[in-house]
């Protein structure tokens, strides 16, 4: 019987990698004390990836210090396998629903901001959420994104420029956004091409100019799992008003980037968890005409909004140095509130 075990398990670990069970740590005695230790030994055993076994040795610690501070139950944990389980099987023309759980409870927010710190004249960046698609025209100075009839007029313009204020030539920016019924063109059932985006290129003083139309507050998807678990937080399900830009030019880093609209009444409890103070802007009407018709608005008698925005981007050099401090200033930050 002992050798025919033996030859069983042979056979298993060359099924699996070949695992050393040399190293395995001899595991007999488990308790709500001891199993941490445990998983964290035989985890690391025979795992050669360094960054795999901090992540994951993280991970389990962690995952098992909610557990023992909740106390959670049985039914507690089953219940939640469900939930998970149900988020994970929906997938929607949006997305995948796990991918949107996590967006209402702020992980993506979180990776997005550790990743892409910036110095502090930099323009702060933003998640680029579910919506973009890399097949906007190319527009010329002052062109508009939006077809008309899509929303309320609005014309955007400013300057790209680095951190000690000199114009960025040539820099490639791509604007997108939902319609005045807080829909984006890859949310309908048609889509006959890109509308409400658009492509263009900063002049040789680093300026850009384009019309667009008035950003609305929209709800996320909330029809499956998300919407029950915002509805047991209490929680709204909808995002302020809000303009994608990415920005692009030779020898800084890529900026994406959400500009958010002063006044909106989802400002301060988005439920992506994407508003920054830095990226709240202000629009202002402008009444017009002879403004309007040279701006290239099809009925120049209509009042529009306008919307001016410098960008200032940050070299890789001054992007890493941003970082660096982030990541210190993080685990300093966690010591001290772990010795509280």
């Amino acid at each position: 019987m002992s050798s025919t075990l033996n030859l069983t398990a042979s056979k298993h670990a060359a099924q699996h990698g070949k695992v050393d069970l040399s190293k395995m740590p001899k595991m007999m005695e488990m308790s709500a004390t001891s199993i941490t230790e445990q998983v964290l030994a035989i985890n690391n055993a025979n795992c050669s990836d360094e960054r795999m076994k901090f992540v994951f040795e993280r991970l389990v610690q962690h995952l098992h210090d909610f557990v023992r501070e909740t106390f959670i139950t049985t039914e507690e944990w089953v219940t939640a396998i469900k939930f998970l389980t149900e988020a994970g099987q929906t997938s929607t023309d949006h997305g995948q629903e796990s991918v949107m759980l996590l967006g209402i409870l702020g992980v993506p927010a979180l990776i997005d901001t550790m990743n892409n710190a910036k110095p502090p004249k930099a323009t702060e960046a933003a998640v680029l959420g579910p919506f973009f698609i890399d097949d906007a025209h190319d527009l010329a100075h002052g062109d508009s994104i939006a077809s008309e009839g899509k929303g309320e007029y609005m014309y955007v313009h400013g300057k790209v420029a680095d951190t000690k204020g000199n114009p960025v030539a040539n820099a490639l920016i791509n604007a997108w956004e939902a319609d005045e019924t807080g829909s984006y063109d890859a949310q309908y059932e048609v889509r006959d091409g890109p509308e409400c985006r658009g492509r263009l290129r900063t002049n040789k003083d680093g300026k850009y100019a384009f019309r667009a139309v008035v950003p609305v507050s929209y709800p996320v998807p909330a029809e499956g799992t998300v919407g029950k678990l915002l509805d047991t937080l209490g929680r709204h399900p909808f995002r302020p008003a809000h303009l994608h830009l990415r920005v692009e030019a030779p020898g800084y880093e890529k900026l994406i980037t959400q500009l958010y609209i002063n006044g909106d009444p989802y400002l301060t409890s988005d439920t992506a968890f994407g508003v920054k103070s830095s990226l709240i802007v202000d629009l202002k009407p402008v009444n017009d005409p002879k403004l309007s018709a040279k701006r290239g608005f099809g009925n120049p008698d209509k009042v529009h909004m306008e919307l001016e925005r410098d960008i200032i981007l940050a070299t890789p050099e001054e992007g890493a140095a941003a970082r660096k401090k982030l990541h210190e200033d993080m685990l300093k930050s966690m010591k001290t509130g772990l010795k509280r």
